[in-house]
């Protein structure tokens, strides 16, 4: 497994982990705004491993917080950068890496924030909703070459990320919570699961999806 990050002791920790598990890993830093970041990554993959079966793109950024007439011009091209440029990026170097070998599969990480409105976090919401048409329309062209593409849309997950919004009032975690209909918000865990799911065999027949990890959220 190669994992890439920006942040070299996340990125090491994480394989760090992966060993400890008994699997194989190599962390490439690696800033997924930079094309010439995301070619080398994707040429190191190539180098180490010789194909790319699976990929995760995973990157994501926190920045916004109040309407949508209150975002500055440098929040919403840091937005689409991490978001937008950095999933499409990915996917241009991973596609053909996996057309050379006959096919693979990726998934995205979008949102429930792709799927519905997300009020004070509109560049969010709208960098979410251009994920799943970069998914959508991958999917499309490239379903004949043996590639499948999907997204994974999470309502809120325990992470750090979640856990530096919330911390400075409690009460946001509650309401957090109380969004899903379980009454609870989701695991790191069970976005992975999703993820695995898209990724296996059973999923054989599912591209171009969006597969909501929700607790129920975009049901009500």
């Amino acid at each position: 497994m190669v994992v890439a990050d920006r942040d070299a002791l996340g990125g090491e920790a994480t394989v760090a982990q992966i060993r400890q598990a008994g699997g194989h890993g190599l962390f490439v830093a690696c800033d997924v705004t930079r094309d010439s970041e995301v070619r080398q990554l994707h040429e190191r993959i190539a180098e180490v491993h010789g194909r790319l079966d699976y990929a995760f793109n995973n990157a994501g950024i926190e920045i916004e917080r109040g309407r949508l007439a209150e975002g500055s011009e440098a929040e919403f091209d840091a937005i689409m950068a991490v978001n937008v440029k950095g999933v499409w990026l990915c996917m241009k170097y991973q596609l053909p890496l996996m057309m050379a070998q006959g096919g693979g599969v990726i998934v995205n990480t979008a949102s429930v924030a792709g799927l519905a409105a997300a009020p004070k976090m509109s560049l969010y919401a709208a960098s979410k909703h251009a994920v799943i048409g970069l998914t959508k329309s991958a999917a499309v062209e490239y379903a004949k070459k043996g590639i499948r593409v999907n997204a994974v849309c999470p309502a809120v997950i325990d992470t750090d990320m979640f856990r530096r919004a919330y911390e400075a009032d409690p009460r946001k975690a509650e309401f957090a919570a109380a969004m899903h209909p379980v009454g609870r918000i989701g695991t790191v865990q069970e976005v992975a699961s999703a993820v695995l799911y898209l990724c296996c065999d059973g999923a054989k027949f599912t591209t171009g999806h969006s597969l909501a990890v929700d607790g129920g959220a975009m049901a009500i």
